[in-house]
């Protein structure tokens, strides 16, 4: 029980590093994912060439190689330097934003024509009617996805500790081997993770109920 209570708020400082980069990965994931989706979805062919590629080789590579190929590689450059957090953050949102894009193109598609057209002959233009009529409609239907590629990217943020960020996982290796109680850290920590994502999962619940009703 000493254990545990010594290492509890140690492992609470990781928690909160963990929930950091996981909040503003998501967010500019997010914002990748639209872009790209709307690039996927532009008339122009050179636009939907150069969007298929970034999420091909997303979706193609291991997260953890995209982990070091932007840490150790690019920073093997000298062009600039990027520091763990920073490259954990920019890892996940990019890693996030390939994900998030098939997710909201195929939200997009699944909207009827009608609707668009529609918009269009009341005088809305081709961007109105993208953000007052499609994509309301559009978000609805994939809250669900992305609730759950929310969720592989936060648990995704473990591996960020093998570049140095003291995340909930490293804070972990850390205590495990300076206490030898590896069978209750662990426990601890697989706990704090289940606590977090099935909170993030009711809140996610919540949001897609309050959606349902408008």
């Amino acid at each position: 029980m000493d254990v545990i209570t010594s290492a509890f708020p140690i492992l609470l400082e990781g928690l909160k590093v963990t929930l950091y980069i996981f909040v503003i990965a998501i967010i500019l994931g997010f914002i990748i994912g639209l872009a790209v989706a709307l690039l996927r979805l532009a008339p122009l062919k050179i636009l939907n060439w150069v969007a298929k590629i970034y999420v091909d080789a997303i979706r193609g590579t291991p997260f953890i190689v995209q982990l070091f190929f932007i840490y150790f590689g690019i920073n093997s450059l000298q062009i600039i330097s990027l520091n763990n957090t920073t490259a954990g953050i920019i890892t996940v949102a990019i890693n996030a934003g390939a994900y998030f894009s098939e997710i909201i193109r195929a939200g997009i598609q699944s909207i009827d024509k009608g609707q668009t057209e529609a918009a269009r002959s009341i005088g809305l233009t081709s961007v109105q009617s993208m953000r007052f009529v499609v994509l309301p409609q559009a978000f609805r239907r994939m809250l669900p996805t992305i609730t759950n590629q929310s969720i592989i990217s936060l648990k995704d943020t473990s591996l960020l500790s093998v570049i140095g960020i003291a995340d909930l996982t490293q804070q972990g290796q850390i205590q495990a081997s300076a206490t030898f109680e590896a069978f209750k850290i662990w426990l601890i920590v697989g706990v704090i993770y289940f606590v977090v994502i099935y909170l993030l999962t009711i809140l996610a619940n919540f949001v897609e109920r309050r959606f349902q009703l408008r």
